[in-house]
């Protein structure tokens, strides 16, 4: 496609001079721009593409350089990025130095939280809407030149119980406050739940007559009800003529108005409009198509939710015309991933016992479930965008006697906390986390990194942390996992492609036992011994290749972060052999953090111990294995760290002469 259009566009007052038949062309530009990148790099496309001509007019009728524009989620920014100037970033999407696939601040002042959770935008918007308030920069009749604040939420995130808290307190704002529902019917699979199902249900009211009676019940819940009829008729005749009756969102104190289109440009300029001059907290529900203007991604907005780099062509074989009808769509394959590996376990250990259960919170493409749920309905649940409810509902699973397994992104799985304390942990009830997405994520970068897994889990008495260093560990560390009956139980995995080396050179994994790791090579009297923790243990295993028997290294797949090999480690140290922890999380409460409390607790020496995991600074963008080279655990950053063990003369304090500084993720302790 020709872009005529977007390339003029460096901000927000270039698209103000467009006229609305032009905005049109540019929609068309954008979806086209974005479609074919993602084509090449991967990233989120159905999202971008549903709310093309929403973010059009958001910025065509608001001023988001002065007023407050919140993202909930923020996979659905790309077009807006587009409208704020970054198309030189876009051909390095979710690359380093290219456009980042979040909102990022450090990118462009137009993103003002780095944000890839869902529920999150209307408690920070109230919160700026409050701060405005204060300082006496919002907008009123008598300040028309204040702040304007809008939270645009979408992919079912509404369903979120922060999303829920957020609500309940933006209803008592006295203050223009504006609430943009993307309503696609979907969030990344199919919604789940009895709010999503009343959204399906959502019909407009169809006679005039109606309205009245809508505004006389707004009386009884609008903050400051005396005041119901003074707004309704300061409302637009379009937003009275769209005004929901018995709204859901009304309960929360919002004006609701919609569902209006959210492909026609000319009706969300005009609703918004109106919308901007409201003065009191108002929800504008859009009906939007996820994937729209694609035939293939609107007819699977799953799949091409967030796809990697895919390959369109007609009967004709020509490339990139991604309009036409009956085009064929091949993703592109590396390899087989981690997540489809545990998904083919999973359905193995649960058609050998009856007892093990599944769920997962609105990602069972992501995690792997589909398989499941598609094989045992009955005992396997997606419990839509609310991981706190599904973790009480896994231990309420386990209460009854059954085996549950809850397939979960790390950095999801913190979002749960305080129900893995409380309904878990503390009762001592054995519920399995499946920990996709540990350690770095690639393009996904820091809002996504699985960094904190290890250290939330080992502050909980008798929790098992387990990691996968292949296919095989990992089939075995869920075979173990179904029969530990002692309390929580944890595997972490990356997104990445399984490897078959550990398994050609070492043989299949053999069972786990709790607190056991897995000798790979041993060596009577070792030079150093290297402990590594998950897919660590790949790396490992290369860096032992690149030294190629300049040293006798002794290797261990370390199996457990909790509890610790200590019949390793203290016949390491005891001996006098250096030990070097390898691990793909934060340095920090990682897997090397418990070898050396367990070291102080038992009395042993630990200067000699050495750790290598992510540092104390936030990693971006960029593919995983740029991520594991700049963090140094990468097979060259392993070989070397050996070498400067070994090599370099050490001071009294166990520290070298010449070690990096704080910042890299070597540690000597």
């Amino acid at each position: 496609m020709e872009l005529r259009l977007l390339p003029g566009i460096s901000g927000p007052a270039d698209l103000k001079a467009l006229s609305l038949e032009e905005l049109e062309q540019l929609a068309a530009e954008i979806r086209w721009s974005i479609c074919d990148q993602i084509s090449r790099t991967g990233g989120h496309l159905a999202p971008n593409l549903g709310v093309v001509e929403l973010t059009i007019a958001l910025h065509y009728v608001f001023d988001f350089g002065h007023d407050r524009l919140l993202f909930d989620v923020g996979h659905q920014c790309y077009p807006h990025k587009l409208l704020t100037g970054r198309l030189d970033m876009l051909p390095k999407l979710r690359k380093r130095g290219g456009m980042a696939g979040f909102p990022e601040p450090n990118e462009s002042d137009y993103d003002l939280f780095s944000v890839g959770h869902a529920g999150t935008a209307i408690s920070t918007a109230v919160g700026m809407a409050r701060g405005d308030e204060l300082n006496g920069e919002h907008f009123t009749d008598r300040n028309t030149s204040g702040r304007h604040v809008v939270s645009l939420i979408g992919d079912a995130s509404i369903v979120n119980g922060l999303a829920m808290e957020g609500l309940n307190n933006a209803g008592t704002l006295k203050r223009q406050f504006l609430v943009v529902l993307n309503d696609n019917g979907m969030s990344i699979a199919k919604p789940q739940g009895a709010v999503a199902q009343y959204f399906d249900r959502v019909r407009l009211s169809d006679t005039y007559s109606g309205f009245r009676k809508a505004a006389k019940e707004f009386a009884k819940h609008v903050p400051g009800g005396n005041i119901a009829a003074d707004l309704y008729h300061r409302m637009g005749e379009m937003s009275k003529a769209m005004l929901a009756e018995d709204a859901w969102f009304e309960k929360f104190g919002l004006v609701t108005v919609g569902p209006i289109d959210g492909h026609d440009i000319p009706t969300l300029v005009d609703f918004l409009n109106e919308c901007k001059r409201f003065e009191r907290p108002m929800v504008l529900h859009v009906k939007t198509v996820k994937g729209k203007g694609f035939e293939f991604a609107e007819g699977d907005a799953t799949q091409f939710h967030s796809p990697p780099a895919f390959n369109v062509t007609e009967g004709s074989g020509k490339e990139k015309d991604f309009v036409s009808t009956g085009c064929r769509v091949e993703l592109r394959k590396s390899g087989r991933s981690f997540t489809t590996a545990f998904s083919d376990a999973l359905n193995e250990l649960m058609r050998e016992d009856d007892k093990v259960v599944a769920c997962t919170a609105a990602m069972p493409d992501g995690t792997g479930i589909t398989q499941v749920q598609h094989n045992f309905p009955d005992r396997t649940w997606d419990t839509g965008i609310c991981e706190s409810h599904a973790m009480d509902m896994m231990a309420g699973l386990a209460k009854t006697g059954f085996k549950p397994f809850f397939a979960v992104y790390s950095t999801f799985m913190q979002r749960a906390f305080d129900q893995i304390f409380q309904e878990i942990s503390l009762q001592g009830l054995p519920v399995r986390l499946c920990l996709d997405r540990a350690g770095c994520v690639g393009g996904d970068g820091a809002v996504h990194q699985g960094f904190c897994d290890i250290g939330l889990l080992s502050v909980f008495p008798d929790a098992c942390i387990t990691a996968a260093m292949d296919e095989s560990s990992l089939k075995a560390a869920l075979a173990f996992m179904a029969g530990h009956d002692q309390g929580l139980s944890a595997v972490r995995y990356p997104r990445d492609n399984v490897s078959r080396l550990a398994e050609e050179r070492f043989g299949p994994c053999p069972p786990f036992e709790l607190g056991r790791s897995r000798p790979l090579v041993t060596h009577e009297e070792p030079d150093v011994a290297v402990l590594a923790y998950g897919t660590c243990g790949i790396s490992a295993i290369e860096a032992l290749d690149l030294l190629d028997g300049e040293y006798k290294v002794e290797l261990h797949d370390a199996r457990f972060a909790k509890p610790v090999d200590m019949s390793v480690v203290s016949r390491l140290l005891r001996s006098g052999v250096p030990i070097l922890t390898v691990e793909d999380h934060s340095i920090r409460a990682g897997f090397g953090a418990n070898v050396i409390e367990a070291c102080n607790v038992a009395g042993l020496d630990s200067s000699k111990v050495m750790r290598l995991g992510m540092p104390e600074r936030w990693i971006r963008q960029g593919s995983r294995q740029e991520q594991l080279e700049e963090i140094g655990i990468d097979a060259k950053s392993i070989a070397r760290s050996i070498r400067t063990m070994l090599d370099t003369p050490t001071t009294t304090d166990g520290t070298s002469s010449d070690r990096r500084d704080a910042d890299t993720s070597v540690t000597n302790c």
